[in-house]
């Protein structure tokens, strides 16, 4: 007989003191000791569960699931055998749960899909592991199997699928991965995201997601006084990324202006304009389209040689939009660029829409995180006076994807704008507060829950471990420029040390650092970044995204967001870059 603590309480277990020597390793006690490899207060758990009053239902499992159990591991260290010993190229994914007796091959199949997780985990923080194990599609198309079939594949089949799913991935938490503005992998923010996905539930109701939905209020009051916003007041939505968050914003200014457009359509209203830099994001238009406000209603306003928004030049289109009989209705300002990592001037942005009453957005998808600065909370001076902000915790903030938040000034006013009162969702007689009710102000129905890793790493970090984060993310940043600014075979996109981690830069080979023909050397030199950016990705080093922009040829903008970077992965990059493009 042993005894087991389960929450404190005793499980008294009984065992069979005769004869054990024919005992199957799929009776009580195997599966007890089985258990006892899981890691933490699991193995109790699993073995309580296993030992009380499942031991007929452990000895009459069916033949199949029998033939299935193999040895025993003894292994006392981390092995490659199967450590749940079990045959899974016989069983199915009906042999899992909720299906009857499921529950020892759901235990072993899921520790066994851990494994790979975990090996991934350490392989992505391994410096000499590659970045990225590429591959050209149509090799990748030829090598794996990748078509649905009419007849299920055995569980050993779906997780050599998983294998070779993660084989292949890109590694965004390697530590020299700088390719996008989302990258990382927070071990706090993968527990929550693992964590949502077994919740599994909707965030359109309290009743069915209620500790979500008050986690879902509760963060974003807080980024709401983050902004500056009295008592961090107004609304607020978490949405599948920072172009929907730019659009709801957009819908939100046209509502506001014309609440007639929600039942009467387009039809109904004048010519809208909206407005935003010539280096803002491309959801800005996107938005416009899928609004029927049209991307040509959309007016770049010209940006300074740093990409910021002129506000000069901003005022001059909206007087020349409303000498045209146009009606300006929204203004996108940027905090945080795309590819420069540009601030507009918000104060002198909002001088302007409060002049000519028109709603004024703070596009801070990239930039919003340094709120979280003392330091560097300054580049966005003015963004309290924005009607509404687009923030993606999972970019600086590095929470996994996706978790992007668009916050309002006004209360309720996101509830008049989208609500349809489905009576199936919403009823009125609930015996609950149904402020809570967020579901009814998206546009969607179904809302996955991206706010508990958001929440789970702010209570993780605090508000201190963010800002030492960001703060650390910038300074290696200063460091790149300061490394390639007066650099042999480097010059700058622009001059000025950056606002943001963005550092943009062209790589010059030795044969075109002489060239004297302008024309020639542009042309040879907008070749340079893809070429040396295919070579990181067939080597698998590292990666960097490169693009042109306005009348500038492909040039790298290295971006640096990845908790996991260091100095010595930014010394690194230089010498890969200087190594892969010697020879052009």
């Amino acid at each position: 007989m042993c005894v087991i603590l389960l929450r404190g309480s005793p499980i008294i277990v009984s065992e069979n003191e005769g004869n054990n020597s024919n005992q199957n390793p799929s009776t009580p006690r195997a599966w007890c000791q089985a258990a006892q490899k899981f890691t933490g207060g699991i193995s109790s758990k699993l073995c309580a569960i296993l030992s009380t009053g499942e031991g007929e239902k452990a000895a009459n499992l069916a033949a199949k699931q029998e033939g299935a159990t193999l040895g025993a591991c003894n292994c006392k260290e981390p092995c490659t055998c199967s450590k749940n010993n079990i045959d899974f190229s016989i069983l199915y994914s009906t042999d899992l749960l909720p299906v009857s007796n499921g529950d020892t091959a759901t235990i072993a199949f899921l520790q066994e899909v851990m494994d790979i997780l975990l090996s991934y985990i350490v392989n992505t923080f391994d410096r000499s592991t590659k970045v990225i194990d590429f591959h050209y599609p149509n090799e990748l198309l030829q090598a794996n199997n990748w078509e649905l079939t009419d007849e299920p594949e055995t569980l050993d089949d779906i997780l050599l699928n998983c294998r070779s799913t993660m084989k292949y991935a890109v590694k965004t938490g390697h530590p020299r991965y700088f390719n996008q503005l989302s990258t990382g992998l927070d071990m706090v923010g993968l527990a929550a995201d693992w964590l949502t996905s077994t919740a599994n539930t909707n965030m359109f109701t309290y009743e069915i997601a209620p500790v979500f939905v008050l986690m879902e209020y509760v963060t974003l009051k807080k980024m709401r006084e983050m902004i500056g916003w009295p008592d961090g007041s107004g609304d607020g939505i978490f949405s599948p990324g920072g172009a929907i968050s730019n659009m709801y914003a957009m819908l939100v200014a046209r509502y506001k202006m014309f609440p007639e457009v929600k039942e009467k359509g387009m039809s109904a209203v004048p010519r809208l304009v909206a407005f935003t830099s010539e280096h803002s994001h491309f959801s800005i238009k996107k938005g416009a389209a899928a609004l029927g406000i049209g991307t040509d209603s959309v007016i770049l306003v010209k940006v300074d040689e740093r990409g910021k928004m002129i506000p000069s030049d901003l005022e001059r289109r909206i007087f020349e939009a409303k000498q045209k009989g146009c009606v300006p209705f929204f203004v996108s300002a940027t905090a945080g660029t795309t590819v420069y990592g540009a601030f507009d001037p918000l104060i002198a942005i909002a001088d302007v829409c409060q002049k000519h009453k028109v709603w004024m957005h703070v596009d801070g998808a990239w930039g919003g995180g340094l709120l979280m600065s003392r330091k560097h909370r300054w580049k966005l001076n003015g963004v309290e006076r924005a009607n509404s902000v687009t923030w993606n915790p999972h970019k600086m903030m590095s929470v996994p994807l996706q978790c992007s938040a668009l916050l309002v000034r006004e209360e309720g006013l996101m509830q008049k704008c989208n609500q349809m009162h489905a009576c199936y969702l919403f009823q009125q007689d609930k015996h609950y507060d149904l402020s809570y009710d967020t579901g009814d102000k998206a546009l969607q129905c179904g809302r996955h829950v991206d706010i508990f890793k958001l929440w789970l790493m702010w209570k993780a970090k605090g508000t201190i471990g963010f800002e030492a984060q960001i703060d650390k993310c910038l300074e290696l940043s200063e460091y790149l420029y300061n490394k390639v600014k007066n650099r042999e075979g480097y010059e700058m996109v622009f001059d000025e040390k950056p606002q943001h981690t963005n550092v943009c830069f062209w790589y010059l080979p030795p044969s075109l650092r002489y060239v004297e023909n302008k024309e020639e050397r542009l042309r040879r030199l907008s070749k340079v970044a893809p070429v040396i950016k295919t070579r990181m990705m067939e080597y698998g080093t590292t990666m960097v995204s490169y693009q042109p922009q306005g009348d500038k040829v492909n040039f790298f903008r290295m971006v640096i967001s990845n908790p996991a970077a260091a100095f010595e992965d930014i010394d690194f990059l230089i010498d890969e870059i200087e190594r892969l493009g010697q020879d052009l």
